[in-house]
């Protein structure tokens, strides 16, 4: 016998399909066994396994029938997010253990069981699967099942799951959209204090700077403009006064010399020619001013009745004076002297009195005066402090505006977030649709038989292979010429033909009929088999 270690190297990479072929001759029984009972184990044991019922329901998600454009929802849009921490929530251990003492669950024969070990085992049984639009592949429904030894159990567990589901989204997004609502009033009001408080500041600043408001700029000019002309004639009319004062001094000197013309102590004429020249003076001012103004203008008047004075004057001045002539002459004639105080004469109280009234209005006008310009000039200050109020004033401003324009932004939001939670509210937002019922199922979802069947058609066929080349590995005897040819050193010139006899050939015979006997009895089992488990599933 040649050992293997003897043909090591000379063996070709070629492949050599007779060699497989005579393997397969050789060795066809030794393959179909463990095919055989690899398949009939694997198949075998789908009828010995329980079997398992599974009740599905698929759950349509609803987009709000609201267009988006006039509500906006206020709610998480990632619905996979949303999906998965419902999930989590539904399937935790207080709502499933609820669920499995509410259906008895996992009672008879797991009676040994812990509260966590049957959550355990129900959270394997349950089948969540999203089912998204091939195009933009959102989510557009999910599927729903369970499964479990007894096809109602399955399907009221299922039950109970969908209308968790569909309890819980509603429950989840109204929450979600109060809660939404809620943070949007607290926000709404702390910025409405904010604002309140800005607004406060504003108000108090422009309390605090009334009058140096840049809004009131243009009033300010307008009135020191009106103080400044004002002070103007009331200057013009303390110097009128003033003139009149000394008008009436000289009459009143002039009145007690009743003779002749005289000088005041300032140079000026009294007397008939002093009220001459104050008449002069005064319509060629009128005049003058004529040329400017119209009669209603107050100066004007002013001047048409100081004229009107001024010419009554002259006419008693000239009246006394004639009576002063008169009783000298009569004093002549009769020889007897009359002695007349000139203080108590009507004419010269008059023009005592008007000298009184010269010098009131005189410290009138001086004290109008000052008020005027103590009034300028606080106008002047409140002018020249605009500039620093003004940026002051900008800068609380500003303030104001940001808080108010996230007040105005807030408060939309808030309405917009209320709108969201009453459509929420009516269920008028996104929400999940049962499409079915759950299924009662008649055929038991595991064990597929079938799909056993080929399993345990793959196990024995691989099983087989095993076997086959663990037994060709092992065994070292030469079956070919070919293999007896590469062991001698030269070349083979002639063949002894192999000579059977009778009973090698009937050995031989045997052998086939019996393998394809096998053949045959191992292909229409496993077809049968198969066939049973596919009208039994």
């Amino acid at each position: 016998m040649i050992m293997p270690e003897e043909i090591e190297g000379q063996t070709t990479s070629r492949l050599d399909t007779g060699r497989y072929v005579d393997i397969v001759r050789r060795r066809h029984l030794q393959f179909l066994a463990p095919l055989f009972l690899g398949w009939l184990a694997v198949w075998g044991s789908s009828w010995i396994l329980p079997p398992r019922y599974k009740s599905g329901t698929l759950i349509l998600v609803e987009q709000p029938t609201m267009p988006n454009s006039l509500v906006a929802p206020n709610v998480n849009e990632d619905l996979q997010d949303r999906l998965q921490s419902m999930t989590q929530q539904i399937l935790s251990r207080t709502r499933l253990l609820l669920i499995i003492d509410k259906l008895n669950l996992y009672g008879e024969k797991h009676r040994v069981l812990t509260p966590d070990q049957k959550v355990a085992l129900m959270r394997k049984d349950i089948d969540v699967e999203l089912v998204r639009d091939p195009q933009n592949q959102a989510i557009t429904a999910f599927r729903i099942s369970y499964s479990a030894p007894d096809p109602r159990e399955a399907q009221q567990v299922t039950g109970e799951l969908t209308n968790l589901f569909i309890d819980e989204n509603t429950r989840v997004r109204e929450q979600e959209s109060e809660d939404t609502t809620r943070f949007m009033e607290d926000q709404v009001t702390s910025a409405r204090s904010s604002l309140a408080d800005q607004d406060a500041k504003v108000r108090a600043f422009q309390s605090q700077h009334e009058g140096e408001l840049p809004d009131q700029q243009a009033s300010n000019l307008q009135i020191l403009s009106g103080l400044q002309a004002e002070l103007q004639n009331e200057q013009d009319a303390l110097n009128a006064a003033t003139q009149e004062r000394v008008y009436h001094q000289s009459l009143i000197d002039q009145y007690r010399a009743l003779q002749g013309t005289s000088r005041t102590t300032t140079g000026a004429p009294t007397g008939l020619a002093g009220v001459d020249q104050r008449l002069e003076s005064l319509r060629a001012k009128l005049a003058d001013l004529s040329t400017r103004y119209t009669d209603q203008y107050p100066e004007i008047q002013d001047l048409k009745e100081e004229i009107a004075k001024t010419e009554k004057t002259r006419e008693q001045l000239i009246a006394n004076m004639q009576s002063g002539v008169s009783g000298k002459q009569l004093k002549a004639d009769n020889a007897s002297p009359v002695v007349t105080d000139p203080a108590q004469d009507g004419p010269f109280l008059q023009l005592q009195s008007q000298l009184q009234a010269d010098q009131i209005e005189i410290s009138n006008r001086e004290q109008a005066i000052a008020s005027l310009k103590l009034r300028i000039s606080q106008y002047q200050a409140r002018l020249s402090e605009e500039p620093a109020v003004e940026q002051q004033l900008a800068d609380l401003t500003r303030g104001y505006d940001q808080s108010k324009a996230n007040f105005d932004d807030l408060l939309k939001k808030e309405s917009e977030s209320q709108m969201a939670t009453s459509m929420e509210q009516m269920q008028e937002g996104e929400r999940f649709t049962m499409i079915d019922p759950p299924s009662l199922p008649i055929k038991p979802d595991f064990p597929n038989r079938l799909k056993m069947c080929g399993m345990g058609l793959g196990v024995g066929f691989a099983l087989g292979i095993l076997i086959v080349a663990g037994l060709e590995f092992l065994d070292d005897r030469l079956h070919t010429e070919q293999q007896i040819r590469n062991l001698l050193p030269v070349t083979v010139v002639a063949e002894v033909p192999n000579i059977s006899s009778p009973h090698d050939e009937g050995k031989r015979k045997r052998r086939l009929v019996l393998g394809w006997a096998m053949t045959a009895l191992i292909v229409a089992a496993i077809a049968g088999g198969s066939a049973f488990s596919y009208l039994h599933d």
